[in-house]
Order: C-alpha cells, then sequence, then structure tokens
C-alpha cells in the first residue's frame, strides 16, 4: 500500500513537472524568437526560424534610425510616464486601501465591493466620456491625462487592500497613536516599511502597464514629439517598413527588454508580494 502510495505521489509529480516544463517553452520561446529576429536581417528572416542569433543588429538600429524612428526619445518618454505612473499608484493606492483597513466607517463594505465592480470595467467602455473629461481640463496631448488619473486605480487599491489585509497588526497602530503619532506618520513610517513586498509588487505592476499601454496613449497623445514607445513602434507597420521585418522586430524586441530586467531583478518581490496576500489569519 506505501508502495502504491509513492508511486501515485512520484507519478503525480513527474505529471506536474512536464506541464510546467512545456509551460516555460510556450512562454520563453517566442519571446526568444523576438530577440533572435531583432539581430537577423530580413533575407534571413524570410529563409525561415532560427534559434540563434544572427550580426545585424546594429544594421537593424540604423535602419530604424534612417526611417526617422526616434527610437531614445519613445524610450525616455515611456520611462518618464511609467516611473511617474508607478509612483503615482503605489503610494495613493497603498495610502487608500490602508485607510479602508485600518478605519472603520460607515459604507466601508459598500465603498470596497465599489471598487471591485470598478476593476472589473474595461477601460475600452468609458474611453470616451474619459477623453471629453481630460479635454475639458486641457490636459489632452499631455502626460498628466496618462498619469494624474492614476491617483484612483481601483486595481492598484484592491491589490494593497488584500495585502494589507493580510499583515496590518492594530496593535501596532494603536501604540503609535499611544506614542502621538500622526495618521500620515504611522503610514510613512511603520506601515510602508512593513508593507515594501507588496508595494514593490504593485509598482512592479503598474510599472509593466503603464510601459505597455498603448491605447489611453494613442487616444490622448498627438504631438510626434511625445510619443510613447508603443506608439513609436506602432509607426514601424507603415508601408515603407513592410519588408524590414530584422528592424520591425528589434523595434519590438526594445519594448519588451526592459520589462524582462525590471523582472529578473524584482521577480523575488512578486512572489513574496503574492503569497503574503493570499494568506489571511
Amino acid at each position: 500500500m506505501l508502495n502504491k502510495y509513492k508511486f501515485q505521489t512520484n507519478l503525480m509529480r513527474t505529471v506536474v513537472y512536464i506541464v510546467l516544463v512545456l509551460l516555460v517553452i510556450i512562454t520563453i520561446v517566442p519571446i526568444w524568437l523576438l530577440l533572435v529576429n531583432a539581430t537577423r536581417s530580413t533575407t534571413e528572416i524570410q529563409q525561415g526560424l532560427s534559434m540563434f542569433p544572427s550580426t545585424h543588429l546594429v544594421d537593424n538600429y540604423n535602419i530604424l534610425i534612417s526611417k526617422g524612428i526616434n527610437i531614445p526619445r519613445g524610450f525616455a518618454n515611456s520611462l518618464f510616464v511609467a516611473v511617474a505612473s508607478t509612483i503615482i499608484t503605489v503610494y495613493f493606492s497603498m495610502l487608500t486601501a490602508y485607510g479602508i483597513v485600518v478605519y472603520e466607517f460607515k459604507g466601508r463594505r459598500f465603498f470596497s465591493n465599489f471598487i471591485v465592480v470598478l476593476v472589473m470595467i474595461p477601460m475600452q467602455l468609458t474611453i470616451i466620456g474619459f477623453f471629453q473629461y481630460m479635454s475639458r481640463l486641457g490636459l489632452t496631448d499631455n502626460y498628466a491625462s496618462l498619469i494624474l488619473p492614476l491617483i484612483a486605480n481601483a486595481g492598484g487599491v484592491f491589490f494593497g487592500k488584500q495585502y494589507l489585509e493580510s499583515m496590518v497588526i492594530q496593535d501596532l497602530i494603536d501604540a503609535a497613536r499611544i506614542d502621538g503619532a500622526s495618521e500620515l506618520h504611522i503610514f510613512h513610517n511603520i506601515m510602508m516599511p512593513l508593507a515594501v513586498p507588496g508595494a514593490a509588487t504593485l509598482g512592479i505592476f503598474a510599472f509593466v502597464g503603464s510601459w505597455n499601454n498603448f491605447f489611453n496613449a494613442f487616444i490622448l497623445i498627438t504631438s510626434i514629439e511625445k510619443y510613447t514607445l508603443p506608439m513609436v513602434v506602432k509607426t514601424l507597420r507603415g508601408d515603407v517598413y513592410r519588408t524590414e521585418y530584422g528592424a520591425i522586430y528589434l523595434g519590438l524586441a526594445i519594448t519588451v527588454v526592459p520589462v524582462i530586467i525590471l523582472y529578473v531583478v524584482f521577480s523575488r518581490y512578486i512572489i513574496s508580494g503574492i503569497a503574503m496576500g493570499a494568506i489571511k489569519e
């Protein structure tokens, strides 16, 4: 009986490992092919797939530059918007979540449920009204229209609330209040240091979401010099670039590499933050 149990356990473990390996391959191979094709010429790409890099990376970059594609400016624009959006999202989302979790007030349950409803509403359904609102405020063709609305990021508040509920120590907050600490002092100097894994995880999600945000930027930004990197890459689909597949892949790779680096550097925060947020006492 014991041997049968061990056999079933080993079999299930083997099946799980096989599935995980297949998922890793399915995830990594397309990204690897994208990076490889960024180093290959159009002729090499048309000849078929290859898993090994070539030597045309500089040539592809020169093609982009020669066609008026300002990759450095697009990169700088995306970096500014992504960093500013991340700071705004993390701070105000954690502050709002802290207020919901720590304070008892009338309508708190309704407010929490309303946030969940907002999370489930696609941005595409509200984009017309949002554009009109930004237009009346004079914020169209302005990065403020991409950054300031994230003060009310429902997804960030929901994540912060789920995380703080698992690690808030009410006795610690009460002790700080008895010592005369203000509410903002408690949040900044006690809760935020304890919530670093969750805040870092939220920051990574916010950065990636802002970095890849094409839809809102395409609607609100009109000046070419203000184009973010996804918008710059979008111009690669013009007629003049259709035969320059190597340059197209390079433009796409430039948008992907920062996200990969960010994940590699901060992956431990993602794991610890999600794990902590899933634990409830």
